[in-house]
């Protein structure tokens, strides 16, 4: 099967975590699934700013990205959260590539808004690296920096780039591990079933805000661009990837209807 695994920046923050989650996805590698993994590295990219003397700047949930925070996006990001990953998982025993959308055109985008900087929207996603490296066994590790043809270099949100990529690559299920433990409704209840229908209407009720809005409308673009099903998954919970694939009712499955 082919998976798109999206990690938040959150839990790679800790290696004992980040450790446990590169053994999961090794072993569903060794299993025989494709898997591309996307991270994010907020977490990180507030502390690195912070050392620095630099205020983060958030507009609507995205980072303001000046050319200093550009330099630390690609420093943070496609630097240290990445390659920390990528070790991680060559220890368990993947083979695992570090990239980002710059590389080989993978991910294209554009500039989202002049008042936010370089934070991106995605024009295109281009998956052939991606389906090289996972039908040879190799784990795509994808950082969310993407870039245009012109040579620019933009910052764009984890979770957009990775349903960019799991559309691209027809991925049969796009798995967002996060800090959570899935969507709630309105009692507060863990939902393990959404349709499309029902995630907007938790978004017009005012159920579904900030972050979890977010995920959602992500994670309906996956659906209509082809992606059978996400899931939206607690991280830190015990084995959480081989209970997904082995079909437990762990976190949330979204599906069309």
């Amino acid at each position: 099967m082919k998976l798109l695994v999206k990690l938040g920046g959150t839990l790679l923050d800790a290696a004992e975590s980040r450790d446990s989650l590169a053994r999961q996805i090794a072993a569903a590698r060794a299993a025989g699934h494709e898997i591309t993994v996307v991270h994010g590295g907020g977490k990180q990219m507030t502390r690195y700013l912070s050392e620095r003397g630099i205020s983060s700047q958030f507009v609507n949930g995205l980072r303001v990205t000046t050319p200093e925070t550009l330099d630390a996006v690609l420093k943070v990001f496609a630097g240290t959260v990445n390659h920390e990953l990528v070790a991680s998982l060559n220890r368990a025993g993947a083979l695992a590539v570090g990239l980002s959308g710059i590389d080989s055109f993978l991910v294209e985008a554009e500039q989202m808004d002049p008042a936010l900087g370089a934070v991106g929207r995605v024009t295109k996603s281009n998956p052939a690296l991606l389906n090289l490296l996972t039908a040879n066994a190799y784990v795509p590790v994808v950082a969310c920096v993407a870039g245009d043809r012109a040579g620019q270099v933009y910052n764009v949100n984890a979770d957009l780039m990775a349903v960019a990529c799991a559309t691209a690559l027809g991925a049969a299920q796009l798995i967002f591990l996060t800090d959570v433990d899935g969507v709630m409704d309105a009692s507060k209840q863990v939902r393990p079933t959404l349709t499309a229908e029902e995630s907007r209407q938790l978004i017009a009720d005012g159920v579904a805000t900030g972050g979890m809005q977010a995920k959602l409308n992500a994670a309906l673009s996956a659906l209509a661009g082809g992606v059978a099903q996400v899931r939206i998954a607690p991280g830190a919970a015990e084995n959480v990837l081989d209970r997904i694939l082995s079909g437990e009712a762990i976190g949330t499955r979204m599906v069309t209807v």
